[in-house]
């Protein structure tokens, strides 16, 4: 599968168990704003058989998680089998970006060069802190580069040629 492909569906959350005994789940909300689900019409369910496209009926929310129904069902069975399996939205329907802001899907798998083309690899996780993300490069020697989020680092993000240019700073390697 190629990044362009993989990448029309992006993960908003992971059903963590059912809630109730009306058909209803609880989520994990995997994206930063979890009241975007208020908006969402329908979500990608993944699962071992395939993907299956469910309509949203209603949204509450419980401390972290978010309790979602689903049109399709009606009872506590038919949702038992979805523990565990990630919900996904098309990225058409993805809430818009301020600038220098990315979707981690998109990061994922870019080429990370420094400015001077002494250090390469390519980023393999985004780990999000409180006051800013972490990209984790693996170089090419294997081993690990963390970089800050940070304009003094992150020099520019060109997700249409998949590559990250940034700035070594003291003390990152």
């Amino acid at each position: 599968m190629d990044k362009n492909q993989k990448d029309d569906l992006l993960k908003v959350g992971i059903i963590t168990s059912t809630h109730g005994i009306k058909g209803e789940v609880k989520v994990f909300p995997t994206t930063d704003d979890p009241g975007r689900f208020k908006k969402l019409k329908n979500v990608i369910l993944r699962t071992n058989s395939g993907d299956i496209r469910l309509d949203i009926e209603s949204v509450k929310f419980f401390k972290q998680f978010v309790i979602l129904k689903f049109r399709q069902f009606a009872n506590i069975n038919d949702v038992e089998a979805f523990r565990r399996s990630e919900l996904y939205v098309e990225r058409e329907n993805a809430v818009g970006l301020d600038k220098d802001e990315y979707f981690i899907a998109d990061l994922i798998g870019m080429e990370a060069v420094s400015d001077d083309g002494s250090v390469k690899g390519k980023v393999v996780d985004v780990l999000s802190g409180n006051a800013n993300d972490v990209y984790v490069v693996e170089l090419e020697d294997g081993r690990e580069l963390l970089l800050p989020a940070i304009k003094e680092c992150i020099r520019e993000v060109d997700v249409e040629n998949d590559k990250i240019s940034f700035t070594m700073m003291d003390g990152l390697l």
